[in-house]
């Protein structure tokens, strides 16, 4: 099935005005030609700026049907039918004498067949002729489309360089196409151009850049995020389980399942700081897909029915940019069940269920919880999502892991500390207590320009109270809750 197919169905089907918002209005116009010869009948293309012209014969341009009413009014008397492209005639619709106009040509169309194809970015037909039109949207390119796209490119970039050899890794190209996926043909060409002209090549690099361009186009307009710095599962210590779990699934996300049957998303829940979201952005990086993150602070609006359109802009965006991770921060602050609002809350607990249950794209959802009390029941059941991860603090070999981690990431050689007294020291911090417990020592040894040592480190844990002290009585109620309803992540 194409393009010039499916328009061809619908114009065959007696309808009078077909109304196509797009961007990519001269991919419509190059239809039209193929389109007349198919039908045998001619096609025309008006705009106000040229006037009126016949695409499928080299004729000269009608100057004077340049004003609508004139364009409407010789369509109108005309004695031969045909098909008449009628470019961004939007403005001029609410008008009462091109509403009349418009009106008569298509009530006269079971005599003589005049088919009005109004071509826009954005369209509103008037009530009195709704019920006489039909809507036609231009496909998307699939994915051997897209790359298709990258071959044309490529070729035509070492053409114009007199047989340059173009450079291409397999895995970044396999990544692009799937990327490039939810946005119109003529988009990726321009984005795959970008990222041939700039080197000659497509490397992993042009695929991130690519990929945030996408999400400029597809942007929501703050409610959901784009998370530039995914991390990779070397940023993350411990979590073996969630880790084997994710590469496990990993082929079936990427295209080895169909929509059903494709991986939808994991809860992790656990104590604050004990790397949750960093787990979060790690998931995404494993499945080498972009991270998008819905922000519920920018999500609610006081205005009515506002929220849910926002949530509804949000899962839409995710289905766009698809195949990507949705990471859902600390979710019941946004979805907690309870009244006191109308309602409200409900309401954007269906549309988000209605969406998880429906949804064959390829998202996976990763929710992140502190309390998973205040979640509603039907989120956390199975069919939702696939499973739920306890995320505990840290034992003593995965802190051992996390000192190493982040003295690394601080240029400090970790095989310079006593790494075994360190993680001894730090039982019961979390990830996060441990990270600025090096900071902090940092900041110290630089105040007295002394380096930083295991002394230094040990000093500053002891001055700190470790999270399963501060939170002594919330944690316990949180691995009571899990022992028995989740998997452990580690």
């Amino acid at each position: 099935m194409t393009d010039l197919h499916d328009l061809e169905l619908l114009l065959r089907s007696d309808t009078p005005l077909v109304l196509i918002e797009t961007l990519e209005e001269p991919r419509v116009v190059e239809l039209a030609g193929p389109l007349a010869l198919r039908m045998n009948e001619p096609a025309f293309c008006w705009t106000v700026t040229d006037g009126l012209r016949r695409i499928d014969l080299d004729a000269g341009i009608q100057r004077q049907l340049a004003e609508p009413a004139e364009v409407l009014r010789h369509i109108k008397l005309t004695p031969q039918r045909g098909i008449y492209l009628l470019l961004d005639f939007h403005p001029f619709l609410g008008e009462p004498i091109h509403v009349r106009l418009v009106k008569e040509i298509a009530q006269g169309y079971a005599g003589l067949p005049r088919t009005l194809a109004f071509i826009s970015h954005s369209l509103e037909i008037p009530p009195e002729v709704r019920h006489l039109s039909a809507h036609f949207t231009l496909r998307l390119p699939d994915r051997n489309r897209v790359l298709a796209l990258i071959r044309e490119e490529a070729q035509a970039w070492q053409h114009e360089r007199a047989g340059r050899t173009f450079r291409a890794n397999r895995e970044a190209i396999d990544q692009l196409s799937r990327n490039l996926l939810g946005v119109t043909e003529s988009e990726a060409r321009r984005l795959i151009r970008s990222a041939i002209r700039k080197d000659g090549a497509i490397t992993h690099a042009d695929v991130e850049e690519v990929t945030r361009a996408k999400y400029e186009l597809l942007s929501p307009g703050g409610v959901v995020s784009f998370e530039y710095n995914a991390a990779t599962f070397a940023d993350v210590a411990g979590l073996t389980n969630l880790k084997g779990w994710i590469d496990r699934r990993r082929p079936a996300f990427l295209g080895g399942a169909d929509g059903r049957d494709r991986p939808r998303g994991i809860l992790l829940l656990g104590v604050q700081g004990g790397g949750k979201s960093l787990a979060a952005k790690a998931v995404a990086g494993r499945f080498g897909v972009s991270l998008l993150r819905v922000d519920f602070g920018a999500l609610y609006n006081k205005y009515i029915g506002e929220t849910e359109k926002n949530l509804h802009r949000a899962l839409q965006a995710a289905d766009l940019m698809a195949p990507c991770v949705l990471w859902m921060d600390e979710i019941e602050k946004g979805l907690a069940a309870g009244g006191g609002d109308d309602g409200l809350s409900e309401r954007v607990m269906g549309t988000l269920l209605t969406w998880m249950a429906e949804r064959t794209s390829a998202v996976f959802i990763v929710a992140t919880a502190n309390d998973i009390t205040r979640l509603p029941p039907e989120l956390i059941r199975k069919g939702r999502l696939d499973e739920i991860f306890f995320v505990d603090l840290p034992g003593l070999e995965v802190r051992k892991e996390i000192f190493e981690i982040h003295l690394r990431r601080r240029r400090q050689a970790p095989e310079q500390f006593d790494v075994d007294r360190l993680a001894a020291a730090s039982e019961g911090f979390s990830g996060a207590g441990i990270e600025q417990a090096i900071v902090s020592a940092l900041y110290a040894g630089q105040a007295k320009d002394a380096p930083l040592t295991t002394d230094a480190l040990i000093a500053e844990l002891e001055r700190t109270q470790p999270l399963s002290v501060v939170m002594d009585a919330q944690i316990a109620a949180l691995r009571n809750w899990a022992r028995d309803r989740t998997v452990s992540a580690d």
